[in-house]
């Protein structure tokens, strides 16, 4: 009896083969799956082969045709030459791209900066043809020209060797007492000018001016003038 029961136990149960018969379902359907995948990819495959066949035919058929038209030009050794040494040069080639790449980086950073300098020029520029520099620069080349025509190389090194006791001379010239005495010298002069008849130049009335302190002054500091021109003339000291 005890044996019997234990034969009983040792059989597969009815769960168990419905466990087994679910596994093997599910593995027929995952390879019937994995088939119709195939199958598909497959399709996909023999379909895309078929639209590129043409177009392979055409590529391959202007190929021919054009290494026909380079062939008097290039052959295969030049060409298997040119891929060795592009080969062999292929770190260097990557040191011109990074190069390149650097160089890009630079403009990029410099475009801005170049881009605020051209505008501040440009302003700077117009702002200066607005208040005519351009116009006195055109007529200072055209006093130039007179300059160079007027004067030859001789003079112009003259010119340059005397050209400090020019600028001391200018200088001197445009104090701001001497400015005042031309000044007044020339608005003297203009009322003269103007007023013809004031001026008295009989024997009294220069005599009778003789007593104006300020006109002795004045003839007095003619005289030490006339006294350095002469003392500074070419034919002093009895020369």
């Amino acid at each position: 009896m005890s044996a019997e029961l234990m034969v009983v136990d040792e059989s597969p149960t009815f769960t168990e083969l419905n466990r087994k018969i679910d596994a093997l379902t599910l593995q027929v359907e995952f390879l019937a799956e994995h088939a119709y995948q195939q199958q598909q990819r497959q399709r996909e495959w023999d379909e895309l082969k078929t639209d590129l066949t043409p177009i392979m035919n055409d590529v391959y058929q202007v190929a021919v045709e054009q290494m026909a038209e380079l062939e008097p030009h290039v052959n295969l050794d030049d060409v298997m030459d040119l891929l060795k040494r592009l080969a062999r040069n292929t770190r260097t080639i990557e040191q011109m791209l990074d190069q390149l790449e650097s160089l890009s980086d630079l403009v990029k950073d410099v475009m801005p900066i170049v881009n605020d300098a051209f505008l501040a020029a440009v302003t700077k520029l117009d702002e200066m043809e607005r208040k005519g520099y351009f116009e006195a620069m055109r007529e200072g080349a055209y006093v130039a020209d007179n300059i160079v025509e007027a004067f030859g190389p001789e003079d112009v090194r003259q010119l340059g060797d005397n050209v400090v006791t020019i600028l001391t001379t200018v200088k001197e010239m445009t104090q701001p007492e001497v400015m005042e005495t031309v000044q007044s010298l020339t608005n003297r002069m203009r009322e003269v000018e103007e007023r013809p008849e004031t001026i008295n130049t009989s024997f009294f009335g220069l005599f009778k001016q003789m007593r104006d302190p300020e006109v002795r002054r004045g003839l007095g500091v003619t005289l030490q003038m006339l006294k350095a021109i002469g003392e500074e003339s070419p034919g002093a000291n009895g020369k």
